[in-house]
C-alpha cells in the first residue's frame, strides 16, 4: 500500500498525528492532509515563527517519509535542487548525490528571494 492509499484510508489519524506537534492550526493541518491525498502542492504563507517548517516536518514524520528544505537564494543552482554526480577518488568512479527534490516532503522556502527569470524556469513543466 502506497502512502496516498494509506492516507486516504485514515486521514483523521494522520491529522491527529500532525496536530500533536502543530497546536491550534487545524486548518493548516487539514490543508496539508488534503493536498497529500490529492497529490497536489501547498503554498504556506505566513510571518516568521508560525511553524511552517515544523508543519512540513510533522507531516513527513507522520507518513514515515523524508523531509528536505531548500532555501531559495539568488545564487541557487539547479544542481542544488536535483543533485549532481561527484567523483569519488577512492573508488575512481562517479557517484550520484541526489538533491532535496527526491524527498517525500519538500519545503521550497523564501521563493521570493530568487531572481525572477530563474524563478520562472524552476516551475515550468
Amino acid at each position: 500500500m502506497d502512502v496516498t492509499s494509506a492516507v486516504r484510508a485514515r486521514p483523521h489519524e494522520l491529522s491527529a498525528a500532525i496536530a500533536t506537534t502543530i497546536i491550534g492550526q487545524r486548518d493548516t493541518v487539514e490543508m496539508l492532509v488534503l493536498a497529500l491525498i490529492a497529490g497536489g502542492h501547498v503554498l504556506l504563507e505566513g510571518t516568521p515563527g508560525v511553524a511552517k517548517t515544523l508543519a512540513c516536518r510533522a507531516l513527513a514524520a507522520a507518513i514515515g517519509g523524508t523531509f528536505r528544505r531548500v532555501q531559495f537564494t539568488p545564487d541557487l543552482l539547479p544542481s542544488d535542487i536535483v543533485g549532481t554526480r561527484v567523483y569519488d577518488q577512492r573508488s575512481g568512479d562517479f557517484a550520484t548525490v541526489r538533491g532535496p527534490i527526491f524527498a517525500n516532503i519538500l519545503l521550497a522556502d523564501e521563493i521570493n528571494r530568487m531572481i525572477f527569470p530563474r524563478r520562472s524556469r524552476c516551475w515550468r513543466r
